[in-house]
């Protein structure tokens, strides 16, 4: 019997992307809230009645978003902080996005906006180091 529990809790970690999103606890507020704080204001301020846009060049085009949920959970990767949120397109498919933020002055903003996964699928991109 828990061997089974065992098993079956690392099989959803391994296929639940985002829900166990990794946070780096050193990033504190109010970096923290400025950082989520910058993410909900990129995607409010690129979203056009009720729809987030983002080109994808992996699968070569462009999805159509709802917003799902914005995850508490930020890590640094190079000189970025990333942090996740859950959308969803019309047909019902899961899109996990990270959103890169660098610090500008006293203020953080997105740059950019990835598809890190899909459905579940994750697919890796490297940020690299200066």
């Amino acid at each position: 019997m828990k061997q089974t529990f065992i098993s079956a809790l690392c099989t959803l970690l391994t296929f639940s992307p985002c829900a166990f999103a990794a946070d780096d606890p050193s990033i504190k507020d109010p970096a923290r809230s400025e950082i989520q704080a910058s993410m909900k204001k990129h995607v409010d301020d690129l979203t056009v009645d009720g729809t987030y846009h983002i080109y994808d060049p992996t699968a070569g085009r462009l999805h159509r978003l709802k917003l799902d949920k914005v995850h508490e959970g930020i890590v640094k990767k190079s000189d970025f902080y990333v942090s996740c949120a859950d959308f969803t397109d019309a047909s019902g498919k899961k899109f996990d996005l990270d959103f890169l933020v660098l610090r500008d002055g006293e203020d953080f903003k997105v740059a950019d906006a990835v598809v890190h996964a899909v459905d579940g699928e994750k697919r890796p991109y490297h940020l690299e180091s200066k």
